[in-house]
């Protein structure tokens, strides 16, 4: 019998831990409940409380009256809570869900008591002391820390381990402290100076929030949450919640009341939601699910300090710990490869049992027949027809003939595709009755891009757990396949049983914390009695009273007798937090990838049918409501006051107050207790909830043959996994991941392991940079340990990703194991890099100095401006956009280049550059990569840079274009890896191009003119403004209407330019001389008539192309040299050292929407103002000509800013408008000279015509 099972007796209440007795009472109230779904259930049964709610309280008949009048009654309205998983009556139903015994036996396991081990005895989440490191008897942390350092293991990274317990105790003690340390170390530095602001502790991942205060309690099915409300005064910063890294959902945070700081009371909690709504109002909120019951804390009137780490996220670890202590418990197959390091593999077991495998998948249709029933144990067949390499193919034989198969890919060589290869043959070979095939990565990302590559074959899959942003994998996820059925639930249930549970304990918490709900009438004196806190002369007393003076029922209004006896010294209790009411700038962006938290975020939290975002299920709102005035008395005042007084009203008036409050404190301690009490029983209700739901989710994943789950989420439902039995397990991006969460997927039934991954790529994270080296190793993956103790093991040879000037960077990482297939040689596959010459790699060197931003991370100004204009000529040279990625190893040089881009006119409106982190791209590739190095200092520190597994991905992203900017000194003398590379590009040895021997690597960037051929050499980002996208020569090219090109040399083509030279035809309609320009419609000034249509418009740019506006050839002649392209409609230039050159018709504020006019000219409306304006501009600049002397000091500079209000609001009414393009606002500097100096003689005409455009 469970501890949730339910009689189905209606005499019988549920059975708990503890039984509980009803009152008659609560019978009633129940019976008088109406239309709820806990009313219609026979099974349940209202009740007001059990005995150990109030310890003292009685039948309630026996005193007379209820506890609350609205209690009972409140009781029968408390809402069920309904779940997600309602069945579709309009499916048809699957199989009767069934209650699975190997879920079971493994939660009976977990709960099996040790005999040895401390380790085994540890709590899910770390105690306060734990975190505060100290004892009961508050000794120096200090040596506490040394006693915590004594007992971890190091990481053994040769040889085999003792036994299995050596092996789970040394993963489980190391990755606990990784996960705990962080916390630690924030509350130590917090604890010696408790009362700074955030910014001004050492530790840079402190988060201080202070003050914080209970604001309700929220009865979901995930468990009993706490809400709290914060102030940000200790941050001084106005947060960005939804790319913030701040309190996310599953962060260990730490509680203390504010007159303790920690000193010796901690209270530990997961944060279980952070929706935004709450999190952007003021105060923000957010909701917590306390670590032990004992903790539980509900007073809404005291203050805490709540304090976080925001570099560790514990919520990753957590399941795993859980799973390394469960193993102890359990057979652990494999053991001889992963504990004892044995080097010769064997078959897995059903391989031994039956070697024919059908491997028709791999070869043609006519050779299929040949393949359909190989012994895969003895010689490999030649497949003629198959697209496997030789490496590919022997990784293959691998991978299916050995119970632990390990394959390292290097970069592009396809290991990916191996992967599913082997997989469709492990599909294929699936029978009815077989477990489902576990297929499992590091990221999301990963896993669904190999879900994606398996769905071609197998649409029957399903996607555990976790937010996939792909739509189509996301249609079979788990929630979205168990919600197209319908299950037939059985009446008895443990999910039904725990639901029942569920809604008995939210009514009687509930009704525990009426006496605290928020707009309530002060404490009932029946309740006081029941608490033993008045005696029942002293309670007869206010009755008495009442009746006798106002004639009130304490029955219809329960609080009104301590009303009018407190009379004046009551008074509303004020909201303890208000908005924060500060004028702060925004926090700067975490030192973190965003995507990668919200990942993090949602696999380890979220169940897969629950919102990570919000919490589900009734909320009941906290407040102290009312509060006595007067004088203070202390306790023990208080008490012999009460015990001398059998009448309330002998007491004084002036100490009634004070005699309230005290009656509120232990009304909290009393409620408080039980409340305790209860939050036991509700989170074994929430856990029997997750066994029902997932021996119902059994049934629809046994029908599946593939399910994907991240490592992390492999963890996390551990449980569910093993009620499926699996035998085969795919983990990719083995190499990244650490050790601890593949070995967890060593179920007990578990007979064949693959590993796909390169361990000479990206290490595994910690959360504690000390274990990364010695004697630790944390993040030493579980591949490369094997690997390095000769554990058999096949390497991938043949990359299809970088042509061979690339991929000879890795030379000093692969050697020759690296070869390049044939595809990446072909110049059709991989077009030399557009306005490079042949130079398809370089290394720009500079001596530019590195700085530090606001969160530490280093940056660098001049080598982040000089790649974004190297960006932008590649860009104006016709790359696309989406073809080019930057990386840099620092996430503050990603943002400043970020902001670099924003500024470039050429590329503000430019989409799909991506601008990433190193550590964030691994498994990615493109055509074009910038990198961006950043150190250069004297200090003789690279930081990052000196990791080989992350010079490794930065080198081998790129297909057909790699650049990189950076100190190439520096790291020549302070890495061997980068001092090859260096060696490489400056020598160019065995470089395949055949443009001749130059070095790819200097001080100056070498680019050649596609049109002219000729070399130009940039040295500093400021070069780039004289060629924009060519070189410095004249065009002389002839436009589409024969007018000779203004520009000087640009990659795009002519008929991509409107031009503005006079026009040379008639006017169709007069036969008048045309007075327009080129590309402009047809006018005459002498009648007064339009051409009906247009003679050259706008044209539409090639293959999404930006179209461009040649300048007019009548004014500002000098600056025809500085033109250059700029993309799509947008606002003028206002900077004179920008190009000048518009994209379309020039646009303003007051023109935004002219797409309907530039093929057609201004509508019939908009016409008229167009010539309108035309004509006074005329007058105005005829004004200025007449009134402007030929030298010396003149009035004509008023003139200039004297602009009449009609026309003013002429143009500004038409919002349509079709502005002249000499229209051109001088920027900002140049205007005030034009006001500053309007008499001088200096302010030319042009500057003066220039500035009265911009006015009009």
């Amino acid at each position: 019998m469970t501890v949730l099972e339910v009689s189905q007796s209606d005499n019988c209440e549920p059975i708990f831990m503890g039984r509980g007795r009803r009152s008659n009472k609560a019978n009633r109230s129940g019976g008088r409940s109406n239309g709820t779904a806990a009313s219609r259930d026979p099974r349940v049964r209202p009740q007001a409380t059990s005995r150990n709610l109030y310890a003292s309280l009685q039948d309630t008949e026996h005193h007379g009256g209820e506890v609350n009048a609205d209690l009972s009654e409140r009781f029968c309205r408390a809402t069920p809570f309904t779940g997600s998983s309602v069945p579709n009556d309009n499916v048809p139903a699957s199989e009767p869900v069934r209650p699975n015994q190997d879920i079971r036996d493994y939660l009976q396991l977990a709960k099996k008591p040790v005999i040895s081990g401390a380790w085994l005895r540890k709590p899910e989440i770390p105690t306060s002391s734990e975190v505060l490191c100290v004892k009961s008897d508050f000794s120096n942390s200090e040596q506490n820390l040394i006693e915590i350092e004594e007992n971890i293991r190091p990481h053994k990274i040769e040889g085999a381990y003792e036994n299995k317990e050596d092996y789970l105790r040394t993963t489980y003690e190391l990755l606990r402290e990784d996960a705990i340390r962080p916390l630690r170390e924030a509350l130590d530095e917090f604890r010696a100076d408790p009362f700074k602001d955030e910014a001004e502790y050492n530790n840079q991942g402190i988060g201080v929030y202070d003050p914080v205060y209970i604001t309700s309690v929220v009865f979901s099915p995930r468990g009993l949450a706490t809400r709290v409300a914060f102030s940000l005064g200790r941050v001084k910063k106005h947060v960005r919640w939804e790319q913030s890294k701040r309190l996310v959902t599953g962060t260990l945070v730490a509680l203390s009341p504010t007159d303790n700081a920690f000193q010796t009371q901690c209270a530990l909690a997961i944060v279980a939601a952070r929706p935004l709504s709450a999190l952007e109002q003021n105060p923000p909120e957010i909701d917590l699910f306390f670590a032990r019951p004992e903790d539980q804390e509900i007073d809404p009137m005291r203050k805490y300090m709540m304090v976080e780490c925001r570099t560790s996220f514990f919520e990753a670890s957590r399941h795993t710990l859980l799973a390394l202590q469960h193993m102890m418990r359990e057979t652990f197959p494999l053991s001889k490869y992963l504990v004892y390091a044995q080097k010769e593999v064997e078959p897995p077991a059903y391989i031994k049992h039956n070697p024919y495998v059908n491997l028709s998948s791999l070869v043609s249709m006519e050779e299929s027949a040949e393949y359909e029933n190989v012994n895969v144990l003895e010689d490999w067949p030649t497949m003629s027809s198959h697209s496997l390499d030789r490496s590919q193919s022997k990784a293959l034989k691998r991978m299916l003939t050995s119970e632990l198969a390990i394959v390292q890919g290097p970069p592009g060589t396809g290991k990916t595709f191996v992967s599913v290869v082997a997989l469709q043959i492990i599909r294929d070979n699936l029978r009815k009755e077989d477990s489902p095939v576990i297929v499992t990565a590091q990221t999301n990302h990963a896993l669904d891009q190999l879900l994606r590559h398996t769905s071609q074959f197998e649409p029957n899959y399903i996607r555990l757990g976790g937010r996939s942003k792909d739509k189509e994998i996301k249609k079979r996820t788990l929630f979205e396949v168990r919600s197209a059925i319908s299950q037939q639930k059985q009446p008895g249930s443990l999910k039904v049983q725990a639901n029942i549970a569920m809604r008995k304990l939210t009514a009687q918490c509930q009704l525990l914390l009426a006496p605290l709900e928020a707009n309530k009438g002060p404490l009932d004196h029946k309740l006081l009695l029941s608490l033993n806190l008045i005696t029942e002369e002293q309670a007869a007393s206010l009755e008495m009273e009442s009746q006798c003076t106002m004639g009130i029922s304490a029955t219809e209004n329960p609080g009104i007798l301590m009303e009018q006896w407190l009379g004046r010294c009551i008074a509303p209790c004020d909201r303890p937090i208000g908005p924060d009411q500060f004028d702060w700038g925004y926090e700067e962006e975490e030192d973190f990838e965003v995507e990668q938290l919200k990942e993090l975020e949602a696999e380890a939290v979220a169940q897969d049918d629950d919102d990570i975002e919000a919490l589900r299920g009734q909320v009941t709102l906290l407040s102290d409501n009312y509060r006595g005035t007067g004088k203070g008395l202390s306790n023990a005042d208080i008490q012999d006051m009460l015990r001398k007084s059998d009448d309330m009203y002998t007491i004084p008036v002036v100490s009634r107050g004070a005699v309230y409050n005290y009656f509120k404190r232990e009304v909290k301690k009393k409620i408080t207790a039980a409340v305790r009490g209860i939050c036991k029983q509700y989170q074994d209700t929430v856990d029997q909830r997750k066994v029902g739901q997932w021996e119902e989710d059994v049934c629809v994943l046994r029908k599946a043959r593939i399910i994907g789950c991240t490592t992390t989420g492999l963890a996390k439902y551990r449980a569910l996994l093993s009620g499926l039995r699996p035998r085969i397990c795919v983990v990719e991006e083995a190499a990244e991941t650490l050790e601890a969460p593949i070995t967890v997927a060593c179920l007990p039934t578990l007979e064949h392991l693959v590993l796909v991954g390169d361990h000479q790529q990206l290490r595994p994270h910690t959360q504690v940079r000390a274990f990364e080296d010695e004697p630790y190793f944390l993040n030493l993956s579980l591949f490369e340990r094997l690997v390095s103790n000769d554990v058999a093991f096949d390497t991938l040879t043949r990359q299809r990703r970088m042509i061979p000037e690339i991929r000879r960077l890795l030379y000093p990482i692969y050697e020759d194991t690296l070869k390049d297939h044939k595809m990446v040689k072909d110049v059709s596959n991989r077009p030399p890099v557009e306005g490079m010459g042949g130079n398809n790699s370089f290394f720009f060197c500079h001596e530019w100095p590195e700085s530090r931003d606001a969160n530490m991370s280093a940056v660098n100004t001049m080598e982040a401006q000089m790649l974004v204009q190297f960006l932008n000529y590649l860009v104006l040279n016709g790359v696309d956009a989406t073809k080019i990625t930057v990386l840099t190893f620092y996430n503050g040089q990603r943002k400043h280049i970020n902001r670099e881009l924003r500024k470039l006119p050429d590329l503000r409106t430019v989409a799909g550059i991506q601008v990433v982190t190193v550590d964030s791209y691994q498994g990615e590739e493109n055509d074009i990569v910038l990198l961006s190095l950043v150190r250069s200092n004297r200090n003789h520190s690279i930081g990052f840079l000196s990791s080989e597994n992350r010079a490794c991905v930065a080198l081998s992203r790129a297909k057909r274009g790699f650049y990189i900017f950076g100190n190439a000194e520096l790291l020549a003398c302070e890495s061997g890896t980068w001092a090859s590379v260096v060696d490489i590009m400056y020598r160019n040895k065995k470089s395949p191009v055949t443009t001749g021997q130059e070095r790819r690597l200097g001080y100056r960037l070498p680019l050649v003119c596609s049109n002219h051929g000729q070399k130009i050499w940039c040295e500093y980002p400021s070069d780039f403004d004289l060629i924009k996208g060519g070189c410095d020569k004249k065009c002389e090219g002839s436009l589409p209407c024969g007018h000779r090109c203004p520009f000087t040399c640009h990659p795009f083509e002519h008929d991509m330019i409107n031009c503005t030279q006079k026009c040379s035809k008639r006017v169709e309609a007069c036969g008048h001389p045309c007075v327009a320009e080129c590309c402009d419609p047809c006018k005459c000034t002498v009648c007064e008539r339009r051409s009906g249509g247009v003679k050259s418009t706008l044209k539409p740019a090639k293959n999404g192309a930006t179209s461009f506006r040649a300048p007019r050839s009548n004014t500002r002649n000098a600056v025809l040299e500085d033109m250059v392209l700029r993309p799509g409609p947008s606002a003028p230039v206002t900077d004179a050292r920008t190009p000048r050159m518009a994209s379309g018709p020039l646009v303003d504020r007051v023109t935004e929407q002219w797409e309907p006019y530039v093929n057609g000219g201004a509508q019939e409306d908009d016409q008229r103002v167009f010539e309108m304006r035309k004509e006074q501009e005329a007058r105005y600049r005829a004004q200025i000509r007449s009134s402007t002397p030929a030298a010396g000091p003149s009035s004509a500079g008023e003139q200039l800013i004297q602009i009449s209000p009609e026309k003013k609001a002429t143009v500004s009414k038409n919002t349509n408008l079709l502005l002249d393009l000499d229209f051109e606002p001088l920027p900002v500097q140049e205007r005030h000279d034009v006001r500053r100096s309007s008499a001088d003689p200096a302010v030319s005409n042009v500057a003066k015509s220039t500035y009265i455009n911009l006015l009009d």
